[in-house]
């Protein structure tokens, strides 16, 4: 294989500068098909990459939502403009992906000639360490994500933007499910639509019926006029069917025949009704449990597992942790008219603790935090005391006063000492938490 860097002076500097600034710089010609990359994308995908790519169409590489033909990115390219802050899910090869910000232009009529053949150039930073990484329409629905079992899921949800198959999402209680099925929602060709939301076990089976594909005058006891069900009224958008798993039997049945005759009838009427609503469920319950326990059908788990989406735990995915707290930190400060920021300590304390009640708990702490902080900083003991006593076995910090001996306190200032202050480097010394660390100083008046 020729050199071509060797042999063109002027693209080995292009490539030795983005390589010393970590950045990724690729060239593609008018049908958006890759002509050359800087080595920088070998140690982002793999070896030899950067020669892989070349003649492939940069879809291959960056997925097909940006470059889709009526794309404003594509369209911006095409007509000359400029594109900055764009987001993109490099595929690498071991099958995950590694998130990128994405700077786009049209290549200068100056440019020399490392630039023949090409119209475009791509430029590729990384973005793992942002602080909210997701943008647009997925960040305006609440999903943060820096975890990789995470960002995995991001990537998927945006290669379903052309779809409209139904989707079932699962996971624990408070992982975040609905907020996954409305970044579906607004990532999807029904996005102008409306998101209509029914919990399937908050009603009995007659009342949800009724909910579901409403009712006519005089269907039963109590209707007393005509009344829309959600999936008449999610008409061009999507029907979220909340705890699809504690949905009654009886109607489990119905929501078959539903969902796979596309039609439905109001209750008390014979008239036959089209569907015009995707549909997306979500559930705590194992299905398959339920499945062999005879709770659930098994013909109808199928045709809502078109799409399967598993929502991880928040202790598995540890990385979540601090990008969602500061995101619920804001919206919640913000609703209460105050700036607050969270002191490094307490992002200790909640990356250390488990979160059995995952999002849902997190955020019940960080309000239950605001509530009680008087300064601009949320400190240890503002959080909720099962949070604290979770973490070290002990009392809520603003109850603890910890008695120390004079070795004690020799030993702590020593490490602190050591280490010029830094608490992460002085606990690890003493073979302590840095929440149990502060506790002590806080006791031996060491702040």
């Amino acid at each position: 294989m020729v050199d071509r860097a060797a042999e063109e002076p002027g693209w080995a500097a292009l490539e030795s500068a983005f390589a010393a600034l970590g950045r990724v710089l690729l060239l593609l010609d008018a049908e958006f098909r890759v002509v050359r990359a800087t080595a920088t994308l070998d140690s982002w995908v793999c070896p030899g990459a950067c020669h892989k790519i070349v003649g492939r169409p940069i879809d291959d590489l960056v997925g097909a939502r940006l470059f889709a033909a009526d794309e404003a990115l594509r369209v911006s390219l095409e007509h000359g403009e400029r594109e900055e802050g764009r987001r993109a899910f490099v595929q690498c090869e071991n099958g995950t992906a590694r998130l990128a910000s994405v700077t786009a232009a049209p290549v200068p009529a100056e440019a020399s000639t490392w630039a023949s053949g090409a119209r475009y150039l791509l430029v590729l930073r990384p973005a793992e360490e942002d602080e909210l990484i997701l943008e647009g329409a997925l960040a305006a629905q609440g999903l943060v994500a820096r975890a990789p079992a995470m960002l995995k899921i991001v990537r998927f949800i945006e290669s379903l933007h052309r779809s409209d198959a139904t989707v079932l999402v699962t996971g624990e209680s408070g992982t975040g499910k609905e907020v996954v099925a409305r970044a579906i929602h607004a990532s999807s060709p029904r996005r102008a639509g409306p998101f209509v939301a029914v919990n399937c076990g908050a009603l009995p089976g007659d009342l949800l019926e009724s909910e579901l594909f409403g009712h006519v005058r005089g269907a039963f006891t109590g209707a007393v006029r005509d009344r829309v069900g959600r999936f008449e009224a999610a008409r061009g958008g999507v029907v979220f069917l909340d705890e699809i798993g504690d949905m009654p039997a009886v109607l489990q049945v119905k929501l078959l025949r539903v969902l796979q005759a596309r039609t439905f009838e109001r209750v008390g009427e014979s008239t036959t009704r089209a569907i015009d609503a995707r549909v997306i469920a979500a559930t705590n319950v194992d299905l398959k449990e339920a499945i062999a326990n005879g709770r659930f059908r098994e013909d109808l788990y199928y045709r809502l597992r078109v799409v399967p989406i598993h929502v991880p735990p928040l202790r598995e995915r540890e990385e979540d942790i601090e990008p969602l707290a500061r995101h619920l930190l804001s919206r919640i400060a913000a609703r209460e008219g105050r700036a607050v920021r969270l002191s490094p300590d307490v992002l200790v304390a909640l990356k250390s603790y488990s979160w059995p009640g995952n999002v849902r708990e997190l955020e019940n702490a960080i309000e239950y935090a605001v509530a009680i902080c008087q300064r601009q900083t949320l400190q240890l003991e503002d959080l909720p005391p099962e949070i604290a006593v979770a973490l070290g076995g002990e009392e809520h910090p603003a109850h603890l006063e910890e008695p120390a001996d004079d070795d004690d306190a020799a030993r702590v200032r020593a490490a602190l000492e050591t280490h010029h202050w830094h608490h992460a480097r002085a606990a690890a010394e003493l073979g302590i938490s840095r929440t149990t660390l502060w506790r002590k100083m806080r006791a031996l008046g060491l702040t």
